[in-house]
């Protein structure tokens, strides 16, 4: 049987060390149009910030390589023209100029995603990062650049300002939209924008550039930002070209359709990786997730399907995490604001714990957030948000998730503890009290969001921490009476409906049970003054 693979890096190169751990007799041929086959692209910023230092560290396996181990056939420098189904072959185009007709057996399509270039004047002049050589001419500029702008405040985008500041640069990070990293909540968001600003980044929000030049670039205000450098980080597009060429089904959204088995409209023709549409865990319809761990995956179940294994597509939680400037932000599922833009209802919970034990040096504080169905007590998403242990709370939640635990659930799990690792009661188990509480009716309410909304209703905003934190910054029109004074004061209290908050959310609701067992009606401000300051710095 001749396999041939198209693409390498991610998916291409997982299918084909696969294949051939299972298929010792099978030529496997890979064709990369780049220089390099497989290589650690989420590595790429990092070499260029000097924390990755060799280069040859990114370069995961060579042509040569993989010829020896696993006697694989690898032509990088070499491009598939075209597709033709019906006789099973392959135009490729050679770095001679000539052309060949391959024929195969089985075809795998792993051409992965390409950068989007906008239709900007001057696009030409704004670099890219998808590959090695890319990553070599973004250093190359950035020798003798002062300044430089990125355009996008995604993963990539992030990363590469982190990495140009540590070079040096003074840089410009300009985004479309009112927060960065599209997958977060605007008041998680902004902790994010703090440490980007701390570390001398200008980052210009709700801003677009409508012409780029060879010394810098021009937003829509008429204001113009210098830079040497300008890397456009917008975003990718699947690299569907080919397969839309050879008749096989396109999605609306521009990737590659394949069925349950990763087999497109031929049944000889299989595709995994960015260019291919995924299923997303949360409706079951089409989605766009271009990331490493999941391409990975679906390569190497692709090679089981192709020889005869059990390997089925599985939904995607969209988990990703990124650095920025020593802060973690690690997301999985659906945001806050998806479900509700996609009419979805949601149960909203904030927590801001310490990533370990309190009394053990070195605690620091997180922010935590999982959004819920409240008909179903399916857990939908969850953001995370800190200098520590963000990663490790997202990926208990995701797997929850896979595993199909509700959010209550979360309040059962065991969880290794040691205090310089964990809590006894860890931030995962307080999501799951905290939703117990919601769904068993213990206490209502209210997002930071909403507040304005409730107290131009009439509602009263009663603060229940200290004197001392409510002199450092208060929410307007409220009024200071302390937990530990609430029972004694319940005469103070204004008539009508009440809402009472305190730094993150735990007081308020011990506030909020005293208050109901009173009689009066009363709303929690889910994470408190915490999570109101970050959700109105933004606006």
């Amino acid at each position: 049987m001749r396999i041939v693979i198209i693409g390498g890096v991610a998916a291409g190169m997982s299918a084909a060390t696969r294949l051939r751990r299972l298929q010792e007799d099978a030529e496997i041929i890979v064709v990369e149009r780049g220089e390099h086959v497989s290589f650690a692209n989420c590595g790429l910023p990092y070499h260029l910030g000097g924390v990755i230092e060799n280069r040859s560290a990114l370069l995961l396996q060579t042509p040569e390589s993989l010829a020896a181990r696993f006697r694989i056939d690898v032509r990088v420098r070499t491009e598939a023209l075209a597709i033709h189904p019906a006789e099973r072959t392959v135009e490729l185009r050679h770095p001679d100029g000539a052309v060949e007709s391959l024929e195969y057996d089985e075809l795998v399509l792993t051409p992965g995603a390409a950068p989007v270039r906008p239709p900007i004047p001057g696009i030409e002049h704004a670099l890219t990062l998808r590959d090695v050589t890319d990553l070599d001419q973004i250093i190359d500029a950035a020798e003798d650049a002062a300044e430089a702008v990125v355009i996008g405040a995604g993963f990539i985008g992030v990363e590469v300002a982190e990495n140009l500041v540590a070079r040096g640069i003074s840089v410009h990070l300009v985004e479309a939209a009112g927060h960065v990293i599209a997958p977060l909540d605007p008041e998680m968001a902004e902790p994010v924008h703090s440490r980007l600003r701390a570390n001398g980044v200008d980052l210009r929000l709700r801003s677009t550039v409508v012409e780029i030049g060879d010394d810098g670039v021009t937003l829509d205000t008429g204001e113009k930002l210098p830079g040497a450098l300008v890397l456009a980080a917008i975003g990718v597009r699947p690299e569907s070209r080919l397969a839309a060429g050879a008749g096989l089904e396109i999605t609306g959204s521009g990737a590659i359709a394949v069925d349950d088995r990763w087999a497109t409209s031929d049944p000889h023709i299989h595709a995994a990786g960015d260019a291919v549409a995924k299923i997303d865990a949360i409706t079951g319809d089409d989605v766009l997730v271009p990331l490493a761990n999941t391409a990975n995956r679906d390569g190497r179940l692709v090679a089981d399907v192709i020889s005869g294994r059990p390997g089925v597509v599985r939904p995607t939680l969209g988990s990703a995490i990124v650095g920025v400037f020593g802060l973690q932000v690690a997301v999985t599922g659906w945001s806050e604001t998806r479900l509700r833009a996609a009419g979805r209802p949601v149960r909203v919970i904030h927590t801001h714990p310490v990533h370990h034990a309190g009394y053990y040096p070195g605690a620091v504080g997180m922010r935590l957030k999982l959004l819920v169905d409240p008909g179903t007590d399916r857990i939908l998403g969850a953001q995370a948000v800190a200098d520590q242990g963000a990663d490790k709370r997202i990926d208990v939640i995701a797997t929850a998730m896979a595993g199909g635990l509700k959010a209550s659930q979360l309040a059962d799990l065991e969880l290794c503890y040691a205090p310089q690792f964990g809590s006894a009661k860890d931030p995962v188990n307080f999501l799951g009290w905290a939703d117990q509480n919601l769904a068993d009716g213990l206490v209502d309410t209210i997002q930071w969001h909403e507040l304005a909304s409730a107290m131009a209703g009439g509602a009263r905003v009663i603060d229940v921490r200290t004197p001392a934190e409510h002199e450092k910054g208060a929410i307007p029109g409220s009024t200071l009476i302390p937990l530990d004074e609430l029972r004694e004061r319940l005469g103070d209290l204004p008539d009508g409906d009440l809402i009472v908050h305190c730094a993150a959310g735990l007081r308020s609701y011990v506030a909020a049970r005293i208050l109901t067992q009173h009689g009066r009606r009363a709303r929690s401000l889910d994470g408190g003054f915490a999570t109101w300051a970050d959700g109105t710095a933004g606006r």
